[in-house]
């Protein structure tokens, strides 16, 4: 990949990337729609809990950026029942653990954006975000190249992860 200056920004050339824009959009929940295959690979689950699941983001902030879900659709926390968020901050945990061993971050962020204003991009499936983080990687690139590197694929990711 290579970054052509174009004005004041950069642009990460990323030609892999027009098949997924061009793609008709799934109907309905992604969330929802991933965990009730069982094509696990193919959509990025990378453990199935008995009430919630760990998904690959599609759109990461960084290498790594997982997903954690109750299998139903639910679009709050107060919905949800005390054994699905037990599993939540279990299934969290044993991913901090596969991160830990699979990537080596110095840290993590973790979180969840509850409703659009707060950033949710899904935001009738509530899900916990873990981002993991490395010391300098809020370095030049996105400050000042505007540019965002993620730096592992998802097929790569899930393998890794996996222990595959």
């Amino acid at each position: 990949m290579v970054a052509k200056k174009k004005g004041p920004r950069h642009i990460l050339w990323a030609p892999w990337r027009m098949e997924y824009i061009k793609r008709p959009r799934e109907s309905g929940c992604f969330l929802c729609n991933s965990l009730r295959s069982r094509a696990d690979r193919a959509n990025g689950v990378v453990l199935r809990g008995r009430t919630c699941a760990v998904v690959l983001n599609r759109y990461p902030y960084t290498g790594g950026h997982l997903m954690v879900a109750p299998l139903r659709h639910v679009a709050a926390l107060d919905g949800l029942t005390k054994p699905e968020l037990n599993e939540m901050i279990r299934l969290m945990m044993r991913s901090l653990g596969l991160l830990r061993k699979a990537l080596h971050p110095h840290g993590f962020n973790v979180g969840l954006n509850i409703g659009e204003a707060a950033g949710a991009g899904l935001k009738d499936h509530v899900h916990l975000h873990i981002v993991p983080r490395w010391n300098g990687d809020t370095n030049f690139m996105p400050v000042l190249g505007k540019t965002q590197v993620t730096p592992v694929s998802l097929g790569s990711l899930w393998d890794l992860l996996r222990g595959k």
